[in-house]
């Protein structure tokens, strides 16, 4: 069963219709796929499986969902909170059979019937505008004719920023369940162990705890593989006294928890113990740092401090030390040097360190929640040099 009931998918809508107003946008339509579906499923629940899906979002009145195909229309009509339905070919999976049964709709059929009542359309905003598919561009700039199309992804990030009480709760799951997958793979690591054996323990542990999936193509590295930011697990075998690491997620409910842990197993070499160390105490003083009122800037200089004092500059990471999560790993607002907003109750961060020397590379990661007072850490097993 769900933890958000329906009445909180009626108050994003109206939240989102508010920020349209502030925006002068007549219409808003997005547009999401099976990896990245975040946008759509924050306003229907809905989740594209094979074939994509997308919303419209009028200023005034319902929104509603659009999906391809006779099988996502079953789907949709039985899962999303969204309860007007439109069946777009463009939406259809890209190698789909030619189903008789599909109507042909395009949006110049569609958009009179979702938008009814609000007279012409002058400007239009389009949500998810870099995965934007060429096709649905053209057909939906057809269909609104000389309105101006604008990018309006900043909407749906403005409004999905501060979290409610539901989404909170499905999100401390989430990291519950993210901490029990690290502490059964911990436990499961050993030398000889090829990284995609350590990976399947923690798949096998969230599945059998609830969770969706993934909250994003996770990995297991080792050696000198831990150099690569982003990865994928192999066959590799793990070695004894050598760097891994962990990067270990789940969704659950549509919401991520996500925890990235280092380790060895037996003595930690100087050399990983050195990168250890400092992104450990930095993650420790970004948290520390982290309070409703805050200037982003402010916690960010924190990350900076704790750098220079292991001797490491800006080329020894990519970003800065955290990040906005929710129904996606990584969304908005990003701590940076260049941000300047202060932090207010609801907002989630993962404090995210990533530190590299070009030959070995770890992550320190953890969920933080800003309350009225202060943080609530959403996952903190193992935070400490861990030698197994």
């Amino acid at each position: 069963m769900s933890m958000i009931p329906d009445s909180e998918y009626v108050e994003r809508v109206k939240r989102v219709q508010e920020e349209m107003i502030l925006r002068d946008i007549d219409l808003l339509v997005g547009y999401g796929s099976e990896s990245e579906p975040h946008h759509v499923r924050y306003l229907s629940d809905f989740i594209p499986n094979f074939d994509f899906a997308g919303f419209i979002v009028p200023r005034e009145g319902e929104a509603a969902l659009i999906t391809g195909g006779p099988e996502s229309i079953v789907y949709a009509k039985a899962t999303s909170r969204l309860k007007r339905i439109f069946i777009h070919p463009f939406f259809l999976e890209t190698s789909a059979p030619p189903y008789h049964e599909t109507e042909h709709i395009r949006f110049k059929d569609i958009i009179p019937e979702a938008a009814g009542g609000l007279g012409r359309i002058r400007r239009v905003g389009i949500v998810g505008s870099n995965i934007f598919p060429y096709a649905i561009y053209q057909d939906l700039k057809r269909a609104v004719g000389d309105a101006e199309i604008v990018e309006a992804d900043d909407i749906l990030f403005k409004v999905r920023m501060i979290k409610s009480p539901n989404e909170l709760n499905v999100i401390r799951r989430a990291y519950r369940i993210t901490e029990q997958c690290h502490r059964e793979a911990l436990d499961y690591a050993e030398p000889g162990r090829m990284e995609w054996e350590v990976e399947a323990k923690a798949k096998s542990v969230m599945a059998m705890l609830g969770a969706e999936g993934p909250a994003y193509p996770i990995w297991v590295c080792s050696g000198p593989r831990t150099n690569q930011g982003l990865s994928r697990s192999t066959d590799r075998k793990i070695g004894r006294g050598e760097l891994v690491q962990l990067s270990i997620g789940v969704k659950y409910q549509g919401y991520c928890g996500n925890m990235c842990r280092p380790f060895v197993i037996g003595e930690v070499p100087g050399k990983a113990r050195r990168l250890m160390e400092a992104g450990l105490e930095a993650e420790n003083a970004v948290i520390d740092a982290m309070e409703p009122g805050v200037e982003s800037i402010q916690v960010h200089r924190v990350f900076e401090r704790i750098l220079r004092k292991h001797g490491f500059g800006r080329e020894f990471t990519l970003y800065g030390p955290a990040h906005g999560t929710g129904l996606q790993e990584c969304e908005g607002p990003w701590i940076n040097e260049e941000s300047r907003f202060k932090l207010q109750p609801g907002m989630v961060f993962n404090v995210d360190i990533w530190l590299s020397d070009g030959e070995l590379g770890l992550r320190w990661e953890d969920g933080v929640a800003v309350t009225e007072d202060g943080v609530e850490q959403l996952s903190t097993y193992r935070r400490e040099i861990i030698s197994k």
